[in-house]
């Protein structure tokens, strides 16, 4: 009867020693995919994911993509444009003028960055540098972007409280980001008051 509950003790260690099977196979990790899937070798760009959000004004989600690009991408100037354009969108003024400034420190031909930031400190009511930065931005540009040229004849006629340029009504300023050699800027008309 002893050998009887020593084996019974003993049954246990021994099946633990033991390397277990998955009845799956060692190498299965999920199910299989279905025959013609898509399959994905890398990660899609945080950077891409985000403009892409950014465009159909997902503006929370898109920070959320920004900041998982940081893993690849590191704080480039891209990035911090990115970061600083989302910021700005969410209406977290002083973030995004941070992270707008440490983009154009990085990279000082980013004309898209300059003009972002030209917004923010338009928003924030720094009217004088603004103006400057749109004018950095709009050099920069060649002045091939229109949406640039205007925020800085809005920024200089803002400083000169004049009501119409060009017989035109003012308009509101909007972010330009850059992706494929684009400028991308929404308008609203302007209201003094």
């Amino acid at each position: 009867m002893s050998r009887f509950i020593f084996a019974f003790l003993l049954l246990p260690i021994i099946t633990a020693c033991e390397p277990v099977q998955s009845p799956l196979g060692p190498t299965h990790v999920g199910p299989k995919a279905k025959k013609g899937s898509v399959v994905i070798t890398e990660a899609i760009d945080g950077l891409v994911v985000g403009h892409r959000l950014m465009a159909s004004g997902e503006y929370e989600l898109a920070l959320k993509a920004y900041n998982r690009s940081v893993a690849k991408n590191g704080l480039s100037a891209d990035v911090l444009s990115a970061l600083g354009s989302a910021n700005l969108h969410l209406q977290r003024l002083g973030q995004a003028e941070t992270l707008l400034r440490a983009a154009v420190k990085k990279d000082k031909m980013f004309a898209a960055a300059w003009n972002n930031l030209g917004v923010v400190l338009s928003s924030t009511g720094q009217l004088n540098e603004a103006a400057l930065v749109f004018r950095i931005a709009f050099g920069l540009d060649s002045g091939k972007s229109d949406e640039i040229r205007m925020n800085l004849t809005t920024a200089l006629a803002k400083l000169d409280k004049k009501v119409y340029v060009e017989g035109q009504e003012l308009e509101e300023f909007e972010l330009v980001r850059r992706g494929n050699g684009r400028f991308l800027l929404l308008r609203t008309p302007y209201s003094d008051s």
